[in-house]
């Protein structure tokens, strides 16, 4: 089992913690972290884009002048795709981009998009994260004692001062174990947890 440092939220390493290896150390499965990245993106998309064919422009009925005789090309109507106002060729519309996992990817691609950053020492563990009001440049503190700059913020409960203290700072983003996903954990450069998120995380997932 891996064993990471246990820091307080001065920076100070007050201990170690034994991680699961059923969840903090199985072998990364990098196509289904891939599946689950492209899903989470796709999934985000609203899918309602849409233009107008030259069948749905209004207009264009009448020819706009005789098929010979006047030195122009053979046109049909104004409303085809080369004339100005007209139709748009191969036009987007409205569509459906859901990509669905089962249970079973989702936890295994979870877990190993987890591992990967323990096995890149890029998990932080804080024995608490605790603040007694909303102040961006106490918690901003916090993060340079941790020597962290990008990172993803694990949190067991949704504490309102850390969110709401978080949340102005670029380049960092606040989850609860319920909430965090692949995406998030391979974008930010580091994962800071507390022991509590750990325990809950191995509870849901080992």
């Amino acid at each position: 089992m891996a064993n990471v440092s246990v820091f307080n939220m001065e920076g100070k390493e007050v201990g170690t913690l034994e991680l699961n290896d059923a969840v903090f150390g199985v072998e990364v499965n990098e196509h289904l972290v891939h599946l689950a990245v492209v899903a989470q993106l796709a999934n985000k998309r609203q899918g309602t884009q849409k233009a107008k064919t030259r069948s749905e422009v209004s207009g264009g009925g009448r020819k706009p002048w005789r098929q010979k005789g006047t030195g122009h090309a053979r046109q049909g109507s104004t409303r085809a795709p080369q004339w100005t106002g007209g139709g748009v060729v191969f036009a987007p519309t409205p569509r459906d981009y859901t990509i669905r996992l089962n249970k079973k990817e989702k936890r295994a691609a979870l877990k190993s998009a987890l591992s990967s950053r323990v096995q890149e020492n890029k998990f932080i563990v804080v024995d608490e994260l605790k603040m007694d009001e909303i102040k961006t440049k106490k918690f901003k503190a916090v993060l340079d004692n941790l020597k962290v700059g990008k990172a993803l913020v694990i949190l067991n409960d949704n504490d309102q001062n850390v969110v709401l203290s978080a949340r102005n700072i670029a380049d960092v983003k606040t989850a609860s174990v319920g909430t965090m996903n692949v995406y998030d954990i391979l974008k930010y450069n580091t994962v800071v947890t507390t022991k509590a998120a750990v325990a809950t995380i191995e509870e849901v997932y080992a």
